[in-house]
């Protein structure tokens, strides 16, 4: 027998996860975003991530339409921008500066509020229960500086890495990259 619903939430919610905005454009080519720690990496080779949209989202209908989206990996500090996607406002991107990408379809690219960010094209639809997983390409992504923001027990959680500690890290982070990455300073 299934777990219930509330036990699901504070078993997932208890793995740290970073957040993101996915974002895509529909059908009358105006941008549409939703706030996500559901996202994964798939593959290396060739590179793929995953991502889970709620079948109510008001994303799912433009990432259908343009089979492609953008995982934006939220900076730390951006927690205002994460509850704004999460919500149902009308025009979530009232006032951002943002950037079309060139690769999937137009989808928004939300630069200046963000770690990294992966272009995708949809290359597999899975349906599973109340979700749609949507399995990309990355085709093109940026690294930036700066640290992730984070989601833990259902709030907003500090990142404790410093700065010192990415020596010690060493060659191990550049594994962790996945497809064609450029890095930004």
């Amino acid at each position: 027998m299934a777990v219930e619903g509330d036990l699901f939430r504070q078993v997932l919610g208890s793995f740290p996860a970073g957040v993101t905005v996915v974002t895509a454009v529909d059908a009358d080519d105006s941008p549409k975003g939703l706030t996500s720690t559901a996202v994964t990496s798939v593959s290396a080779s060739p590179p793929l991530l995953l991502v889970c949209v709620d079948r109510t989202s008001n994303t799912l209908p433009a990432i259908e339409h343009s089979q492609a989206f953008v995982v934006n990996f939220l900076a730390a500090g951006e927690e205002w921008l994460a509850l704004r996607f999460a919500s149902k406002a009308p025009d979530k991107f009232s006032g951002l500066s943002w950037t079309r990408s060139e690769v999937a379809a137009g989808a928004p690219v939300l630069s200046d509020h963000v770690v990294a960010h992966a272009e995708c094209v949809v290359t597999e639809r899975i349906e599973a229960g109340d979700h749609i997983i949507f399995i990309g390409q990355i085709e093109h992504g940026v690294v930036r500086e700066g640290v992730p923001l984070m989601f833990f027990r259902h709030e907003f959680a500090p990142w404790p890495f410093r700065g010192d500690e990415r020596q010690a890290i060493g060659p191990v982070s550049e594994l962790l990259l996945v497809g064609a990455v450029d890095r930004q300073g």
